[in-house]
């Protein structure tokens, strides 16, 4: 048996598809378990940051014991500015407030509507781009040069996780998992925009591809521990076809970048992941991927995927967080652990997880329950 390592050093050892002292345990709790930990309106978090999220985490993992997955990081960016922001409360309720933002570019105003709630995260109510054609001179100015940027918020990230985990800084890809959060309509006037004005979305890559790969340089002269990818609903929202246009050639640079600078990536995106998996594992320099959700969140087989794809990419996952983590006993929790422990733990290069986002309500006895199958059933 290997001497006990800390919670950064057997998270990074699976990442970097090793074998650590035993199995890293990391449940996805990234937003709403934290937040209700710092006993707030969730709206003060997410909105005033008062406290800012990442410190609810950092509690969370001093709680439950977990093996750290600190996605909260980054560095202050410092743009050529060309936009001012102006934010407003328009209503406010016991149980909702909902601001309007109003971005001013040289080529006229965007806006839109935030709904923050009690004790749920905030959604856009009211998404900036209207129509593509009319509010791309506008578009533009959001992807600037950047001149410098400030990781001094890192640094107490850094101090704050200490041991406790890892350090990972965020970072997006071209494609509708993203621009579905950007435009008003949704995947319904996505689609149409591609095939309308299939010159303008090209542009819209070409910009975000210029504006992304400057700000890699930038996190990663930072030096966290590893970069995340994050691109929720990647296959989901869009077919693997349109990710190998619009997103893959920006991965393919990102990962590459950060295998040069010693620095290992992962890529989270939920929903159906399986071609997703295939093709990062064939064609990118990505080190680790999850969350691998199942049917009918996703579309993973976590054995299989193993078995094909084990020897290149590190794995993480993939309990169902509903029907297992929300709504099953502490005796389903610790059947599914050994299963998964069981399908993927072999020769190391596995982060026992859950699938997308416990929610709000999980049960702390099972959480408590998966933390200690690992420590137990997971040593190597």
């Amino acid at each position: 048996m290997l001497s006990q390592m800390t919670s950064k050093e057997r998270m990074l050892t699976a990442i970097w598809n090793k074998q650590p002292d035993m199995v890293p345990v990391a449940p996805d709790i990234s937003n709403m378990i934290p937040a209700k930990l710092l006993g707030k309106p969730f709206w003060s978090i997410y909105k005033d940051e008062d406290p800012p999220l990442w410190r609810g985490y950092v509690e969370a993992v001093k709680y439950f014991k977990f093996d750290g997955w600190f996605i909260y990081g980054g560095v202050e960016f410092k743009p050529d500015p060309q936009i001012t922001e102006k934010r407003e409360v328009v209503k406010q309720t016991e149980e909702r407030i909902i601001e309007s933002v109003v971005y001013s570019t040289p080529a006229g105003d965007m806006t839109e509507e935030w709904t923050y709630y009690i004790a749920d995260p905030p959604t856009p109510t009211v998404k900036r781009i209207k129509d593509l054609e009319k509010d791309f001179p506008k578009l533009r100015y959001f992807y600037p040069e950047i001149l410098d940027y400030d990781s001094s918020e890192l640094e107490i990230m850094r101090k704050e996780l200490g041991d406790l985990g890892v350090l990972g800084v965020g970072i997006g890809y071209p494609g509708f998992q993203n621009w579905f959060y950007e435009m008003e309509g949704g995947l319904e006037a996505l689609t149409y925009t591609y095939y309308d004005h299939h010159d303008l979305i090209e542009e819209w890559v070409a910009m975000e591809d210029r504006y992304i790969i400057r700000q890699m340089e930038m996190l990663l002269d930072a030096k966290p521990d590893f970069v995340l990818l994050g691109a929720s609903g990647t296959i989901t929202l869009q077919s693997p076809a349109l990710f190998r246009e619009l997103g893959l050639p920006t991965v393919k640079k990102l990962t590459k970048m950060a295998k040069e600078a010693g620095i290992p990536t992962m890529l989270h995106s939920c929903g159906k992941e399986r071609a997703l998996v295939e093709i990062c594992a064939n064609e990118t320099d990505l080190n680790c991927i999850n969350p691998l959700e199942i049917p009918p969140m996703g579309d993973c087989d976590l054995a299989e995927i193993k078995g094909e794809f084990g020897d290149k990419l590190s794995l993480m996952g993939n309990i169902h967080t509903t029907e297992v983590m929300l709504m099953g006993s502490v005796e389903d929790v610790e059947r599914v652990a050994k299963k998964c422990i069981d399908d993927a733990a072999k020769g190391g290069g596995f982060i026992l997880s859950t699938g997308d986002q416990c929610g709000r309500d999980t049960p702390d006895e099972n959480i408590f329950k998966l933390i200690e199958v690992a420590r137990t059933y997971g040593k190597y």
